[in-house]
């Protein structure tokens, strides 16, 4: 039977030391945050509110544009307002279940990204090497396995690293990080956490195996799409977006894995700091713009709505 230590205790709330080397800083980063913030939310409501009403949008590759957009909103809202509070409290603390709700929304939103990547990159397979099957293929029924695909596995991943995690004797409070990380709070813990370790890096390897296989099909879409002028720009047009919003959230997370198991606290807090937010700041933000600004019958209507009239594009 383990003997208790001495200072082992229930944790109930959390300290983030992330902002105590900031404190100069805290209102230029609030004023910052406060434009930038806004600015993400403006994006991506754009590209929903664009999508839904404009009934000729209502396709798969536009609902799965959409279905990203709304997880950009989802994950960002799990990180800026409490960050925000932050910034003007004199005290940076969260709860024991406020920190495990941030980490499954934080976490859950940027699995959900590689999910949706990844019913994105089918879509386009369908597309392009199966076009006269198209319609019979991605029906709504599809379309709507493939958004509950997009949610559900992130969740249910999440709540399994959850439970993992809240089963944890804590001998620690302090979160060395900005916001509330799952590996940061299993860091803490009293006693053995290889449980832990190992299905946090079968989550990893999962999602990140849906990078490459997205890797892959793209390769061999390349292939088929070089013979014809037309299936190349259809690549183009449709593909490299993707490829590039999945190249930064991919970069972006792991980004994040390696700098929270492996970094070193010899960096200045500034500089790890920026590590440890770099998903939350850029993927958010490049989403909408990448494919808001490249597709064509997105981009004009986009144009309509903020413009209020008939914008012709060319090609």
């Amino acid at each position: 039977m383990q003997q208790p230590l001495e200072n082992e205790s229930i944790v109930l709330v959390f300290t983030l030391s992330g902002l105590n080397e900031m404190k100069g800083k805290r209102f230029v980063f609030f004023s910052l945050t406060a434009l930038y913030y806004p600015l993400i939310v403006l994006c991506n409501v754009t590209i929903i509110y664009t999508v839904i009403s404009h009934k000729k949008l209502h396709e798969p590759m536009y609902v799965f544009i959409c279905n990203l957009c709304v997880n950009g909103l989802f994950g960002t809202s799990g990180f800026y307002p409490k960050f925000m509070y932050d910034l003007l409290s004199q005290y940076h603390v969260i709860s024991y279940a406020g920190c495990l709700i941030q980490i499954f929304v934080i976490y859950s939103s940027v699995l959900c990204d590689f999910t949706t990547l990844t019913v994105m990159a089918y879509d386009r397979y369908v597309a392009i090497c199966r076009p006269l099957e198209y319609n019979s293929i991605m029906t709504n029924q599809r379309v709507l396995e493939c958004i509950l695909f997009c949610w559900l596995s992130p969740f249910f991943c999440m709540c399994v690293g959850i439970v993992l995690t809240s089963r944890l004797t804590l001998c620690g409070y302090t979160i060395e990080k900005l916001y509330c990380e799952n590996w940061s709070v299993v860091k803490l813990s009293c006693f053995s956490t290889t449980v832990n370790n190992v299905i946090g890096y079968v989550i990893i390897l999962i999602y990140f195996g849906h990078a490459i296989l997205i890797f892959c099909s793209y390769i061999y879409l390349v292939e088929k799409c070089r013979k014809s002028i037309e299936g190349m720009h259809k690549f183009i047009q449709t593909c490299v977006p993707h490829l590039l919003a999945l190249l930064n959230v991919t970069a972006a997370l792991l980004f994040d894995v390696l700098y929270t198991r492996y970094g070193s606290k010899s960096l200045p807090q500034d500089l790890r700091n920026f590590m440890a937010l770099e998903f939350l700041l850029i993927p958010p933000i490049l989403n909408p713009l990448i494919y808001g600004l490249n597709l064509k019958r997105l981009r004009k209507e986009v144009m309509r709505l903020l413009f209020k009239k008939e914008v012709e594009i060319s090609d």
